[in-house]
């Protein structure tokens, strides 16, 4: 384990970064980077990594509603200070899921008037996966370069990077947008029952958002997702003797076993369509008719509409039932609906694909065919008319697991300046 660097040692460690990035113009094919807001996300990477430090120094795992409200309130205490319209959120309108807990946490909701006439949002997430207690044993730590921490990449970095852009935006003097608007959500890791409607509402008013879930291990921004479903069978019989009155009973598990034969071909892999059974319970003891059986699908699609002829064909066969006494329900739930890649989203990705290259000499690729699944950004994109894209968040690897969960130091100036450019080309009409 390092000890956490001093300021002055990171920025002696920016000098291999700017040479990386480009500073020296390398021919007419490529623009240098505009010189002042380069220089001041370099000044910036000490500072993000201390805000960093300080989000992965306080537990908050989506069930510790008091953890995601200390975070909360550390994250708007950094907008207020930036001169935000600033409002935590306690979600009121909540998607009951089948895993949705009693509370959730809230949303950080700030907004910034500019200028102009763009609308653009960004938004990440405070929440993570790990328990209370784990922290103790995996504090912030940087070894060469990578910094580690619990939730550190999901998406304790692009919560950094959203307080640091807007300071960014504030050193320029970038006011041009119509207004900013910051969502940090506080249940995403359980598919964000409480702050999808609010992302989709506000979604629906911009002509941009951004979302800093991390840039996987190459830095590459998504365009689309696939989207997440849930299926859940419960079949009710009737309990009797297995072996001297098994004619009294109604077997729930065999009409559990009808059910989920007579729904193995909704599966449409070529359009990207999977539904998979992969939990079942049934009965209590090897001499009793069980009286009841459960079981439960992954529900995988592209397309929003698919979930919807899913759960209509699902119903349709539960309908036809091997035992007529049985009683079989159904319940259909989207955890996150697929990100369709929108025209809106492909002129964005060119562009910053663009910023990377001509004035960082970087690469970036962008990936419009939806691999994985769940995003806060799908919820973004339902009602949007403007362009959606995922994954501006830092470089990194190892998200859900102990003591590996890390981001890449050398993509932070180059994640900041993108941001800032990409705002300031939204703003001024420059995004063709």
């Amino acid at each position: 384990m390092h000890r956490f660097p001093s300021r002055s040692a990171l920025r002696r460690s920016l000098t291999p970064l700017a040479l990386a990035c480009g500073l020296a113009t390398t021919g007419l094919a490529h623009a240098a980077p505009q010189a002042q807001l380069h220089q001041q996300a370099q000044q910036a990477q000490a500072a993000y990594l201390d805000t960093l430090r300080d989000l992965v120094h306080i537990e908050s795992g989506s069930k510790d509603v008091e953890g995601v409200k200390k975070i909360a309130d550390y994250v708007a205490g950094k907008l207020r200070a930036l001169g935000g319209k600033v409002e935590v959120i306690a979600p009121s309108d909540v998607y009951r899921l089948d895993d949705t807990p009693e509370q959730v946490g809230p949303m950080v909701h700030a907004t910034f008037q500019g200028k102009g006439k763009s609308r653009i949002m960004l938004i990440a997430h405070m929440d993570t996966v790990y328990l209370p207690g784990m922290l103790k044993d995996q504090p912030f730590r940087i070894d060469g370069d990578k910094a580690y921490g619990l939730g550190i990449a999901d998406d304790k970095q692009g919560v950094a990077l959203i307080l640091h852009v807007v300071e960014l935006l504030k050193k320029q003097g970038i006011d041009d947008y119509g207004q900013l608007t910051v969502l940090i959500n506080g249940d995403e890791e359980i598919s964000s029952p409480g702050a999808r409607s609010t992302i989709t509402r506000l979604g629906a008013e911009q002509d941009a958002v951004f979302s800093y879930e991390g840039g996987g291990s190459d830095g590459g921004v998504r365009l689309a997702t696939s989207g997440i479903g849930a299926a859940y069978l419960k079949v009710q019989g009737k309990a009797s003797h297995a072996g001297a009155k098994p004619e009294d009973g109604v077997n729930a598990l065999y009409e559990l076993s009808h059910q989920l034969l007579q729904m193995q071909d909704l599966s449409k892999p070529e359009q990207g369509l999977k539904l998979n059974w992969t939990v079942a319970k049934a009965g209590t003891n090897r001499n009793v008719i069980p009286a009841e059986a459960t079981a439960q699908a992954d529900a995988r699609a592209l397309k929003v509409a698919d979930f919807g002829a899913l759960e209509q064909a699902m119903q349709a066969k539960v309908g036809n039932k091997l035992l007529p006494a049985s009683k079989v329900e159904l319940k259909f739930e989207v955890r996150r609906p697929p990100l369709e890649a929108s025209e809106a989203a492909r002129k964005l990705a060119l562009h910053a694909q663009s910023i990377y290259d001509k004035e960082l000499q970087l690469s970036m690729r962008v990936m419009d065919k939806a691999t994985g699944g769940g995003t806060d950004a799908a919820f973004a994109a339902l009602k949007s008319k403007g362009g959606v894209i995922e994954g501006f968040g830092l470089s990194g690897y190892g998200a859900h697991s102990n003591d590996a969960e890390y981001v890449q130091i050398n993509t932070i100036v180059p994640r900041l300046y993108l941001s800032v450019r990409m705002i300031q080309d939204l703003s001024r009409g420059a995004v063709k």
